[in-house]
């Protein structure tokens, strides 16, 4: 088996390939205008600008890449270090194990037994986080449940992976098939002149469809891993997660640990609460974990020499991880300095006007989702191409209704594979999970995905649906 480059060497080799188009690609740009605070495209406005391509400029994209995602960074590293804090009682670690014992015994039930007390689990989590993505657009809050769920994955039988997938996986599943994701279809559908959150009734359908795809398809992996715990492309990598379970040691919690879990709940329903009722993003919720690894430490009973030490302990073991993010934003800058993603768009978007129905909303999602590969950002790249992809939606008899589902499933997807979102690299560094061997497992399901996209587009073409 070949041995698969470390996620520093991809992004940095992805860096260099930008760089090498901006030497191909000829420069150009939309103007700009404000339009009720968001930045949109002025239709018809591209024009070219001199070359700027990129060379030693790649090296200044990491040090912008760092600036540029340091909210995320920095909450990488908070988070990390609150729950090295938790961590070091065991409370979560012998919680699972405690909650499992109590959960198998609703085996006793014939329904129950027959559907496997470990696929409800998994399926019921699942669930709740796809709705959490699809309501309200979790996505970076995903990292912090990583560490709760992947000691449950384990003590089931499976692997990192399938903790993975129970919370970031479901979580953007939601988030590609969401009906009132305010940071993609609110944005998106603004800019397009529609009402704000029409065509639910078919989203929800679009949700139902893709979060019954998402847990089958986990469910049928767990049942490999299960049945052959080496089949598992991280079975040596996750030796790390079945010592520190085996570890926890006593199998009863004590009373400290019962109030660290209670802290534990308290904090992520505040976390629901803060995101949904009060607007809380990256700075709220690294402080709300930040109090809590505190709260944990002194219910430990730690000095606050011990906590502070373990607090950078923990940021330490998570450093790598949220360097990766900052690397991986210098690729968007050498893409923006060298003046090539507005040609890019250009370039599509005359194409279009010549194909049919299918077939330029085939090139739209396409070109959606190779977009997101380079600028996962929703938000900016709803900014972006929107204005322009309305317009030939019209040109063609094309609802505006469904450009936006286009550019929603060509956001969402993706998001689970490329290297430049900072919430998957984050997430995989805290899962102690390397990108290559992450891609080589997701890439099939997201070409599956991508392809179930598609296929649920084409009925926005052919039948009256609510909204469309």
């Amino acid at each position: 088996m070949k041995k698969i480059p470390h996620t520093f060497t991809i992004v940095f080799a992805l860096i260099v390939l930008s760089a090498i188009l901006t030497w191909f690609v000829p420069a150009g740009e939309y103007l700009r205008q404000t339009v009720d605070g968001r930045e949109v495209v002025v239709s018809d406005s591209f024009h070219r600008v001199d070359a700027a391509p990129q060379n030693w400029q790649i090296f200044s994209a990491l040090f912008n890449g760092f600036v540029d995602k340091a909210d995320i960074i920095i909450f990488i590293l908070m988070v990390g270090g609150a729950f090295w804090i938790l961590n070091n009682s065991h409370a979560i670690d012998v919680g699972v194990v405690a909650f499992l014992r109590r959960v198998q015994r609703l085996s006793k039930y014939k329904l129950i037994r027959k559907l496997g007390v470990e696929n409800i689990i998994i399926t019921l989590v699942m669930i709740m986080f796809s709705l959490f993505g699809a309501i309200f657009g979790m996505s970076e809050e995903t990292i912090a449940f990583v560490v709760v769920f992947i000691p449950l994955a384990i003590q089931m039988g499976y692997d990192s992976i399938v903790g993975v997938c129970m919370c970031y996986v479901a979580a953007h599943v939601g988030f590609a098939g969401a009906m009132l994701n305010p940071f993609t279809i609110g944005i998106a559908q603004g800019i397009a002149g529609l009402p704000l959150f029409s065509g639910l009734e078919y989203r929800l359908f679009c949700w139902i469809v893709l979060t019954i795809i998402g847990i089958a398809f986990v469910l049928w992996y767990a049942a490999r891993v299960k049945v052959k715990p080496e089949r598992s492309p991280v079975y040596k990598l996750d030796e790390y997660w079945r010592s520190r379970v085996e570890s926890s040691g006593q199998s009863t919690l004590s009373v400290r640990q019962i109030l660290i879990l209670v802290l534990l709940l308290v904090t992520i329903v505040a976390l629901v609460v803060g995101v949904l009722s009060y607007g809380w993003y990256i700075a709220e919720i690294s402080a709300l974990f930040l109090a809590m690894g505190i709260v944990a430490g002194i219910i430990d009973r730690q000095s606050a020499d011990n906590i502070a030490k373990l607090f950078l302990a923990g940021c330490k073991d998570i450093l790598s991880a949220a360097l990766v993010v900052g690397l991986a934003s210098g690729i968007i800058f050498i893409l923006k300095d060298g003046h090539i993603i507005d040609t890019m768009l250009y370039g599509l978007t005359r194409s279009l006007a010549k194909m049919g129905e299918v077939a330029s909303l085939g090139v739209m999602y396409v070109f959606q989702t190779a977009l997101n590969i380079v600028m996962p950002s929703g938000s900016a790249k709803a900014a972006l191409t929107m204005p322009i992809m309305t317009q030939f939606a019209d040109l063609i008899n094309v609802s505006r209704q469904t450009t936006v589902l286009a550019f929603q499933f060509g956001d969402g997807f993706t998001n689970m594979l490329t290297p430049t979102s900072g919430v998957l690299i984050g997430v995989l560094g805290m899962a102690r999970i390397p990108y290559g061997t992450w891609l080589r497992w997701v890439w099939k399901f997201i070409l599956a995905l991508i392809f179930i996209g598609f296929i649920l587009m084409l009925p926005t073409l052919w039948l009256d649906l609510p909204g469309f």
